[in-house]
C-alpha cells in the first residue's frame, strides 16, 4: 500500500497551494510569471463564485501534490469536460503514486460529472509529464493550436468591445 490518500482542497490548503504553484512554475522556468497570491486564490477557489476546484495528495498526513481543474463545455458534445490547470507532486515524493492517484482521482470526478472529456496541456519539453500522460492512454491533440490574450493585449481587446453598445454578463454593464 502507498499510503497516498487524495481529498478535497479546503481555504486552510491555500499556503500550501501557493507553494505547489511557484514551485510548479520554477520548474517550468516561469516563476515570474506567478502573481496568485493567497487573497486571490482563497477568493476564486473558495469564495461566492468559485472557478476552479483542488485536489491534495498526502503522504502520512503530509501535503505532497495538488491538481486544479475546472470545468469546460464541449458545444458538440452538448456535455462539461473537465480541464486540467495544474498538477504537480513534489519531487522528493514523487514515484509514491501521487501523480497517478491525483490523475485517477480528476478522471473519477469527470465520470461522475457526466463529463465529455479530460483535457490539458503539457509544456513540449516535459518529457516526464508526456510519458506519463501517454501511458495513461492519453493522445496528443496535435492538430489544435492553443492561443491565447493576457496582459495588455487583453485589456486593448476589451477595451476595443467596451465601446459598443453591449451589456454582457458578469462585467461593468452585468
Amino acid at each position: 500500500m502507498n499510503n497516498v490518500s487524495i481529498r478535497p482542497a479546503t481555504a486552510e490548503d491555500v499556503p500550501t497551494i501557493l507553494g505547489f504553484i511557484t514551485d510548479l512554475a520554477i520548474y517550468e522556468r516561469a516563476e515570474h510569471e506567478v502573481v496568485a497570491d493567497e487573497t486571490l486564490l482563497i477568493r476564486t477557489l473558495f469564495g461566492d463564485h468559485p472557478y476552479a476546484e483542488a485536489l491534495i495528495a498526502e503522504y502520512r498526513s503530509e501535503s505532497i501534490g495538488f491538481a486544479l481543474y475546472f470545468f469546460s463545455y464541449s458545444t458538440w458534445q452538448g456535455r462539461p469536460g473537465l480541464y486540467l490547470e495544474d498538477l504537480y507532486v513534489m519531487p522528493k515524493h514523487r514515484k509514491r503514486g501521487a501523480g497517478k492517484a491525483l490523475f485517477g482521482s480528476l478522471a473519477r470526478i469527470a465520470v461522475d460529472r457526466g463529463c465529455g472529456r479530460f483535457e490539458w496541456s503539457v509544456l513540449d519539453w516535459n518529457q516526464p509529464a508526456i510519458d506519463f500522460y501517454e501511458q495513461a492512454g492519453a493522445e496528443a491533440q496535435r492538430e489544435w493550436i492553443k492561443y491565447r490574450l493576457s496582459g495588455e493585449s487583453l485589456r486593448d481587446v476589451a477595451a476595443k468591445e467596451s465601446n459598443r453598445d453591449n451589456h454582457l454578463p458578469g462585467g461593468a454593464d452585468g
